[in-house]
């Protein structure tokens, strides 16, 4: 049996972050159903709150339980008043959780800045890109700090390509798909919203660093900004258009100006602060309609979100902004892309005018990204070794459908 440990980034501390969790839990259990051996390895932030820190450790470990992963989870603190930082773990002695990592075939880290000395425990380490472009250009730019990994792999399509427009920063990089595990998100046709939907943080701290005539100047890169581009689409349509946004009290006034513009605007809490919270809310939903951070468009990385996979794999036509050409995601049949509100405008009117056979075109998309597929990629990539009985990619897709 393989043993491989994801290492992820800052779930734990998130409770209200119900979207967030799947997307490394997608490729945790595409790696179960392989048959391997899975760990969680987070760093935790600790908390000043006892009786808070309570909630957030008792929520995160119920979460790791009803997921399967029960005493499997390495969550851990590092404490700065000693020289170089100490571990700690939480309900794990720090010999018995570096022996973990010691006999793990394979370490799988989204933890970009993670503490080289977890690595130096592991076997086989590889790292996973689920930001293409950025990555690269925090990286080249001195903004993120990568310690050598065995293996680079990313989600992104042209990453490593003549067609990148971002560096490499020297690294072989190894391009796989983003994944969503199917069985963890079955086909519902009727949707029960008439709302074309979609979860996003409405963040205002996202800033790229850019060297502009010799001056460093920061831009904001956040769904914000493209959201506030297509403020005017729901008087280019009735189709009914809703955002379940993060938001936070400075943001009442962005809030108020969607609403004057016909958005529906709810907080993500309300409807996604848990991951069965957050998947009832996406099948319950006629679709989803989003834009992409402005990087996404900058780069023309063909990125797509682990958000709309899951829409995908409900069988939820989606109405997404372009990202650059793709030969992943198709346009048209199941998901549009758009780059113009009337653009956007005509997807949704396309979508309504046929929508089963849209909603069961997303479904057979999805399946080009299945998790169980994903993971059997990087595990031949990463290891050379692929768990006996995993079915090939034509008899999941038949399977699906």
């Amino acid at each position: 049996m393989i043993t491989a440990v994801i290492s992820v980034y800052k779930v734990a501390n998130f409770p209200d972050g119900g979207g967030h969790f799947w997307v490394y839990m997608q490729y945790v259990q595409g790696l179960r159903r392989l048959g391997c051996e899975v760990y969680w390895l987070e760093q935790f932030q600790p908390v000043d709150d006892p009786q808070r820190e309570a909630h957030i450790l008792s929520t995160f470990f119920h979460r790791m339980q009803r997921f399967g992963l029960e005493r499997k989870a390495l969550l851990y603190s590092v404490d700065r008043r000693k020289a170089g930082g100490d571990f700690r773990f939480v309900g794990y002695d720090r010999s018995e959780a570096e022996a973990v990592l010691r006999r793990a075939d394979l370490v799988l880290n989204f933890h970009y800045a993670i503490d080289p000395r977890l690595l130096a425990c592991a076997r086989r380490t590889a790292l996973i890109d689920i930001d293409p472009g950025l990555f690269q250009f925090w990286m080249s730019t001195g903004q993120l700090a990568v310690p050598p990994h065995d293996r680079y792999l990313t989600t992104g399509e042209t990453v490593g390509t003549p067609a990148a427009r971002f560096p490499d920063c020297g690294l072989e990089w190894i391009r796989i798909r983003p994944c969503i595990c199917l069985d963890l998100w079955p086909f519902t046709l009727e949707p029960g919203s008439e709302a074309f939907t979609t979860v996003s943080s409405w963040l205002t701290t996202d800033f790229l660093k850019i060297r502009e005539n010799g001056k460093t100047v920061l831009r904001e890169n956040t769904k914000r900004v493209s959201f506030l581009q297509f403020l005017d689409l729901p008087r280019h349509t009735t189709q009914p258009l809703e955002l379940a946004l993060y938001l936070v009290d400075k943001d009442a006034h962005d809030r108020a100006c969607l609403e004057r513009h016909g958005w529906r605007v709810r907080h993500s809490r309300e409807v996604a602060s848990s991951p069965e919270e957050y998947r009832s809310y996406i099948q319950g939903s006629r679709g989803e309609f989003s834009c992409a951070k402005p990087s996404c468009m900058e780069f023309q990385n063909a990125w797509i979100s682990d958000r709309t996979l899951c829409y995908l794999a409900s069988g939820k036509p989606v109405v997404v902004q372009h990202t650059g050409p793709s030969a992943w995601l198709p346009n048209g049949e199941g998901m549009f892309r758009f780059t113009t509100v009337d653009e956007a405008a005509a997807a949704l009117e396309a979508v309504n005018a046929d929508y089963e056979r849209h909603c069961h075109a997303a479904r057979e998309i999805a399946a080009c990204f299945d998790a169980e597929h994903v993971a059997a990629r990087i595990l031949d990539e990463t290891l050379g070794a692929r768990p006996a009985g995993t079915r090939d990619a034509a008899v999941r897709t038949a399977i699906v459908k």
